[in-house]
């Protein structure tokens, strides 16, 4: 792995350094080695939606004792979390991200991780007792209900499924898409999103989230989505059917017409912990790639693939394209912990826009010095460019978050002109002098 170079790993806090010491470890030599382990005990066909693999549970096991749990929930969440910095986080974010099972293996994995937060920031004492508690404990799964196949949900007030107030309950009606989770054994509630008071004059006030245990009659999972190809079994990302879907009142979060509220402050952490995992996957493509150039037994036109001018422009565009990434995201971090997710709209939006781009472009170039390997099964980079294009729509396509930009620099348009106007004048007045 690089060595980080915008921040002296020395100079965070103590916990930190044995912390992402463990990390490290632990991911280098039981996650990376696991995978194909994990590959070997899924089940076959429908047996792919029941049978978690037995490694799993043990990385799990190992990565709890070693204090490798709950990384996630920083220093505003009490004892909920480990009390690290956003900083701190992403740095061993980063290190999870190497390996598709760190993340779960130590209960650091989406939805989850965002769920988990919106319970221990916005859920009732109850709530939490009932579905924070087994959470943290890695004891059940969960999932996020947004997304839905009739609208632009990129909008999120385009969505329409329907909760209904009737009596001491709310009753659901709609479609969803994509559900990230929802394919899962484990998977024992959803957070759903829908319009309680569609004729409301705020848009975004229309909005109420709700959890929906998963064996509530009247939940049909459709089918799961592929990706490329990718079921991404056990977990999935699924179409499911809320047909009067009845759940009691004390299921809303925070309250209703709030379910806006709820999801804005779920996201901005959770775009950056996405973006390290994504420089993580990006440093292991590198690294495969390096040892693929230089295997003595992959040669063309009688050289070895390193001594091609075209490998190490790409080696060197990799390694300038992802130290960029990395010091763009810990910018971010650093900019929340300073003033919070929304004092850094800015840097969150810059970070979810490069990062995910800056790893397809690490990973195809992975790829092409692998030939065909590349796109096979026999490497994970395969996988990484999946998740990385995935990622270029998930927690907010690409497009809204450069309007969201661009909109910021405009407003600083009529500022620039006075003092362009300004600096005119002072050199007409000295030109005139001459």
């Amino acid at each position: 792995m690089a060595t980080n170079s915008l921040i002296d790993l020395k100079s965070l806090s103590p916990k930190f350094q044995d912390l992402y010491a463990k990390a490290k470890d632990f991911v280098e030599n039981d996650c990376i080695p696991a995978e194909k382990v994990f590959a070997a005990q899924m089940g076959q066909n429908e047996n792919r939606w029941k049978i978690i693999p037995p490694v799993l549970e043990e990385l799990k096991t190992k990565a709890r004792s070693l204090g490798l749990w709950n990384l996630f929930l920083g220093r505003d969440y009490g004892t909920f979390g480990a009390g690290l910095t956003n900083v701190e986080y992403g740095l061993i974010a980063e290190l999870t991200g190497r390996s598709s099972l760190a993340p779960e293996a130590m209960n650091c994995s989406a939805p989850d991780t965002g769920n988990m937060e919106v319970f221990a920031k916005y859920g009732t004492k109850a709530q939490q007792e009932r579905w924070l508690k087994p959470l943290l404990n890695g004891k059940i799964r969960s999932a996020f209900a947004m997304t839905e196949p009739a609208v632009a949900s990129s909008d999120a007030t385009n969505i329409e499924t329907n909760i209904r107030r009737e009596g001491n309950e709310y009753v659901i009606n709609g479609r969803k898409w994509w559900i990230s989770g929802a394919g899962d054994p484990r998977c024992a509630v959803y957070l759903v999103m829908g319009k309680s008071d569609p004729d409301n004059s705020n848009r975004h006030k229309q909005q109420s989230l709700v959890i929906v245990p998963a064996d509530t009659p009247g939940i049909d999972v459709v089918r799961p989505m592929q990706v490329f190809g990718f079921d991404d079994a056990p977990e999935g990302h699924c179409e499911i059917v809320f047909k009067d879907v009845r759940v009691p009142v004390e299921n809303i979060i925070l309250g209703e017409g709030r379910g806006f509220e709820v999801i804005q402050g779920r996201l901005g952490p959770g775009r950056i912990h996405h973006c390290m995992r994504c420089i993580g996957k990006a440093e292991r493509a590198l690294e495969l790639m390096l040892a693929r150039v230089t295997d003595p037994s992959k040669r063309t036109f009688g050289k070895s693939l390193s001594e091609h001018g075209t490998i190490v422009a790409d080696i060197a565009n990799s390694r300038i394209e992802i130290d960029q990434s990395r010091f763009l995201v810990l910018s971010a971090a650093r900019k929340i912990d300073q003033v919070g997710a929304k004092g850094a709209k800015k840097e969150i939006s810059m970070a979810k826009i490069a990062v995910p781009n800056m790893l397809l472009t690490v990973v195809d170039r992975a790829m092409q010095a692998h030939g065909a390997a590349g796109i096979s099964q026999d490497t994970p980079l395969a996988g990484f460019f999946v998740r990385a294009r995935t990622l270029r729509y998930a927690d907010g396509p690409d497009e809204v978050h450069r309007n969201q930009l661009g909109n910021n620099e405009l407003r600083r348009a009529a500022e620039i002109v006075e003092r362009m106007k300004m600096q005119k004048a002072k050199s007409d007045a000295l030109v005139a002098k001459l």
